[in-house]
């Protein structure tokens, strides 16, 4: 693939444009060659996004820099963590004590704090990941009375439904929000929600973080 600076920056600043200056955006860069993201890091986009533990080890070593903000988005196994955890500004999508206890032992066997957000399911598709109300709320209680050494719950997370039915997209964001500000200890800094296709709603709707990649690099 050849890469285009020219459009992949004019997407970045056609964004940026749209984008609250309090929103952070963070770019899908996920099964992206190299040459691609670094288009996107000279037009100052830091924040990026991925998957899949070992493509986010071997980016975060083709480049090795600091200043790069590595997000893992996608549902993240045990047995991966220790490849993430070196790695991770922000851990996006956790769904269970037990993950979150890993994360807190890697992070503390590498002399480090790590970040996630915790994973709420507000589509109608059961195969997307995430906790219902009561699984939230139980595991918010169990982090009161037995709190990680580690790691530091930034928020919630959650992935509307795929339709054409913005309503519904729209019902579903509220929620989100709703559970963010009910649940909210003090300290939460980060409601995300919102993708190429929803965004714009979800910034309507109080997202603080959007992750979006076929807008800046194209269809897959």
């Amino acid at each position: 693939m050849t890469p285009n600076p020219l459009l992949i920056a004019d997407r970045l600043a056609s964004i940026r444009m749209d984008l609250p200056q309090e929103v952070t955006l963070v770019a899908v860069s996920k099964t992206k060659p190299v040459e691609l993201l670094a288009e996107a890091l000279d037009a100052g986009q830091l924040d990026l996004g991925e998957n899949r533990t070992q493509e986010m080890a071997q980016k975060a070593a083709h480049f090795d820099r600091s200043d790069i903000r590595w997000h893992h988005i996608g549902h993240l196994q045990t047995n991966k963590v220790k490849q993430v955890v070196p790695h991770a500004h922000l851990i996006h999508a956790v769904d269970s004590r037990r993950l979150l206890d890993e994360i807190d032992k890697r992070s503390r066997n590498a002399n480090r704090n790590t970040s996630v957000l915790l994973q709420l399911h507000i589509a109608q598709e059961t195969q997307k990941h995430g906790l219902d109300d009561q699984g939230l709320e139980t595991l918010l209680e169990s982090l009161a009375t037995h709190p990680l050494t580690n790691t530091v719950v930034q928020g919630l997370m959650g992935m509307a439904t795929f339709t054409d039915d913005t309503s519904q997209v729209t019902r579903e964001f509220k929620r989100l929000r709703k559970q963010f500000d009910a649940l909210n200890p003090g300290g939460w800094t980060t409601c995300s929600m919102g993708m190429s296709g929803d965004w714009k709603i979800a910034v309507d709707e109080g997202s603080t973080l959007v992750r979006i990649g076929s807008a800046i690099f194209g269809e897959r």
